[in-house]
C-alpha cells in the first residue's frame, strides 16, 4: 500500500508541476499586460518602469518563469515586503499576497465542499442501498422517481427557490453566512446547511441511481449467490460480500466528479453571495488580476489532486487487485 500511495504521490507533483508551467506560460501569453494593469489608469512610464522591474517582468522569460516555481516553494521578495512559502504572486488589486488572500476564503469553500460531499455520500448511497434490498417495492420506486427529479435541477435555478421559501417568505432562517466552525460550530452548520443542501441536491440524484444499480448487479455475482445457497441470511450477505464490491464503480465515478464538485462551489457561492475562493476566482477575472486568478487556478489543481490521492487509496482499499497494477 505505500508503494501505492507513493507512486501516486510523485505522480501528483509531476502533474502539478505541468499545470503550473501551463498556467505561467499562459499568463504571460495573456494579452493584457501585468504591469499595466497593476499600475492603473493614470499611469506615467516612469512608474510603469519601475513596477516592471519589481515584478521582474524586464527579465528573460526563463529567468521569471524560474523565479515563479521557486517561489512557490521558497517564497519571495516584492517591494511591499516578503512573500513566504507556498508564494504565488501579489494581487495587484487587493495589494496583498494571493496565498494569503486565498487562505482567507478558503475556511468557506472546503465547508461548502466536504459538507456537500458528506450530505449526497451519505444520502445517495445510502437511498440507492435500500432501493437495491427492497428492489420492486415502493420505497424503491419513491428512491428511483426522486432521483430523477433531483437530477435535473441545477443549482442557479434551485438555489433562488429555497432562499424565496425559506429566507423571504417564511423567515425561518437567516440569509447563509460563515461563521468559522472553531467558534460556533452550531452557527457555522446554521448558516451553511442551505448551501450545503442545495450544492448536494444536483449529485444526490446520481449517485442513488449508481448505488442501486451497483448493489443490484453485485447481488447477480456468483459468490453472493454461493453465499445464499450456503443458506447465509440476505442481510449478511448483503453487508458482508455484496456491499463492498458495490462501492467500486461509485468510487470511480467520484474521482470523476472532484472537479465538478468545486465548480459547483463556485455557482453555490455566487447564488448566495458567500466569500470564498469560487467568488474570489470571479473577482480575479472581473478585475483582470492574473496573479490572484494563476493562484485560484494552482490552488483548485492542488486540491483536485489530492482528492483523487484519497480516492485511489480508497479504491486501492476496496479492491486490493488495483495495488498490483
Amino acid at each position: 500500500m505505500l508503494q501505492f500511495i507513493l507512486r501516486r504521490s510523485v505522480g501528483a507533483v509531476v502533474t502539478l508541476f505541468l499545470i503550473g508551467a501551463a498556467t505561467f506560460f499562459l499568463f504571460v501569453a495573456a494579452p493584457s499586460d501585468y504591469a499595466s494593469l497593476a499600475c492603473g489608469k493614470d499611469c506615467s512610464p516612469a512608474r510603469l518602469e519601475d513596477i516592471r522591474h519589481a515584478l521582474g517582468l524586464d527579465q528573460p522569460l526563463a529567468a521569471q518563469f524560474w523565479e515563479f516555481m521557486t517561489g512557490i516553494v521558497a517564497g519571495r521578495d516584492f517591494p511591499q515586503g516578503e512573500c513566504p512559502a507556498p508564494c504565488l504572486g501579489r494581487s495587484f488589486f487587493y495589494n496583498d499576497n494571493v496565498t494569503s488572500i486565498i487562505m482567507d476564503r478558503f475556511p468557506l469553500t472546503l465547508s461548502l465542499t466536504v459538507g456537500a460531499l458528506v450530505v449526497f455520500l451519505v444520502i445517495g448511497i445510502g437511498a440507492g442501498m435500500v432501493a437495491a434490498y427492497r428492489r420492486g417495492s415502493m420505497i424503491d420506486k419513491a428512491a428511483t422517481g426522486a432521483s430523477m427529479v433531483l437530477s435535473s435541477f441545477q443549482i442557479y435555478f434551485l438555489g433562488p427557490i429555497v432562499l424565496l421559501i425559506f429566507v423571504y417568505n417564511t423567515g425561518w432562517v437567516e440569509f447563509p453566512k460563515y461563521v468559522p466552525f472553531t467558534e460556533d460550530p452550531f452557527g457555522w452548520l446554521a448558516g451553511l446547511w442551505i448551501p450545503m443542501a442545495v450544492m448536494a441536491t444536483i449529485f444526490t440524484g446520481q449517485y442513488t441511481r449508481m448505488a442501486r444499480s451497483s448493489m443490484i448487479e453485485q447481488l447477480q455475482e456468483e459468490h453472493v449467490r454461493t453465499a445464499r445457497a450456503k443458506g447465509m441470511g440476505k442481510k449478511y450477505v448483503f453487508f458482508r460480500y455484496a456491499w463492498r464490491g458495490s462501492l467500486i464503480p461509485i468510487v470511480t465515478i467520484l474521482g470523476i466528479d472532484l472537479s465538478a464538485l468545486l465548480g459547483g462551489g463556485v455557482v453555490t457561492e455566487l447564488t448566495f453571495s458567500l466569500q470564498g475562493i469560487g467568488r474570489l476566482a470571479v473577482d480575479g477575472a472581473v478585475t483582470k488580476d492574473l496573479p490572484l486568478t494563476m493562484g485560484v487556478m494552482l490552488v483548485g489543481a492542488f486540491f483536485i489532486l489530492l482528492l483523487n490521492i484519497l480516492v485511489d487509496i480508497a479504491y486501492a482499499w476496496i479492491d486490493p487487485r488495483v495495488r498490483l497494477s
